[in-house]
């Protein structure tokens, strides 16, 4: 069974990743289903919260936004889904970027699937 899925969400082509497998904890780990994106015509990436590592969420590492930077570069668009209020309210900073983040088009943070539907409802 693969850890991730290519489907479409109210006409976006989707690679979704399922919450079962590996951390993303390196750059390659975080930016290796681009290449199945690109193979299946996906033009959003949908990784669940509970496949980053705390490196992710604090932004001093840089490893979010390398991370981030990766996607933009193959245009790819990207998701987050889960439930990261706990560390929104004892980050300022990453308040501040989720906040931002989620005005563009380019990367996402939803508590849900069914949140991250309803931003892709036409």
């Amino acid at each position: 069974m693969t850890d991730r899925e290519l489907t479409t969400i109210h006409g976006t082509p989707a690679l979704v990743l399922s919450a079962d497998g590996a951390p993303l904890d390196t750059i390659e780990a975080a930016t290796e289903m681009i290449g199945d994106a690109a193979w299946g015509e996906a033009e959003l990436v949908v990784i669940p919260v509970v496949r980053l590592t705390d490196d992710f969420f604090e932004l001093r590492t840089g490893f979010a936004g390398e991370v981030a930077q990766k996607y933009v570069n193959y245009r790819l668009r990207l998701a987050i889904v889960g439930d990261i209020s706990a560390r929104v309210a004892e980050s300022v900073s990453l308040s501040a970027w989720v906040a931002e983040s989620n005005r563009g088009s380019q990367l996402w943070f939803e508590p849900s699937l069914d949140a991250l539907e309803q931003r892709l409802r036409p």
